[in-house]
Parts: structure tokens; sequence; C-alpha cells
């Protein structure tokens, strides 16, 4: 599972990256400003849970490895979740997608909460 969490951020890191870079130059002029600030906080937010899971996946080859694979998941699905939502949102320009966000921001927060209850129980 370590190997999937750090291959999963590496990836993750990897599309954060061209996600900002196809923000910066094929989404300026294409959408309004505050729908491409929106997409910059997707991919920057993708980005830190991408940098979160590869912690995670040397975490998970620690002795507390059931807690940090819990965190992995949650960092998993609330990118897939928050920073998805984001995407979709300035692609579409269907406001509502913005109502799931949230669910992915919570799912964010407890995947740091469960991080650092599994680092200090340790």
């Amino acid at each position: 599972m370590e190997r999937h969490f750090l291959g999963i951020g590496a990836l993750s890191a990897c599309i954060s990256v061209a996600a900002g870079a196809f923000g910066a130059h094929a989404l300026t002029g294409m959408v309004t400003a505050d729908r491409l600030l929106v997409w910059e906080t997707a991919a920057r937010y993708q980005m830190y849970h991408a940098l979160g899971l590869m912690i995670v996946a040397y975490l998970a080859s620690q002795k507390a490895a059931g807690a940090a694979r819990l965190s992995g998941w949650l960092f998993l699905a609330g990118t897939v979740i928050f920073s998805g939502s984001l995407y979709a949102l300035v692609i579409t320009g269907v406001t509502i997608l913005g109502a799931i966000t949230p669910i992915g921001g919570v799912a964010l927060i407890a995947g740091w909460l469960v991080l650092a209850w599994s680092v200090w129980r340790r």
C-alpha cells in the first residue's frame, strides 16, 4: 500500500503542475479572473495533498500504518472531491458543483487530523 500512496502522490503532483500550467496559459482570457483564482486554488491544494500522500507513504511503512493509511485515503478522496469539483466548476461554469467542494475540504482536514494522531500515538 505504501508504494501505491507514493505513486499516487507523485502522479497527483504531476497533474497539479500540469493543471497549474493549463490554467496559467490556456484558461487566461477564456474564463473570468475569479474563476482562474478558483482553478489556482484547486491546483495548489492538489499539490499540498500530493506531498501529504508522500508523507503518508513513508509513515505507512512504519509502526502506525493503519492510521497513516486512513489519512492517505482521506487525502485521496478529498483531493478528488475538492480539487475535482473546482476544476469542473471552472471548465463547465456549473456553479452548483461548488456545493460538493466542502465535502472534499472536510476529508482533507480529517486526513491531516488523522495523520497528526497517527504520529502522536507512536
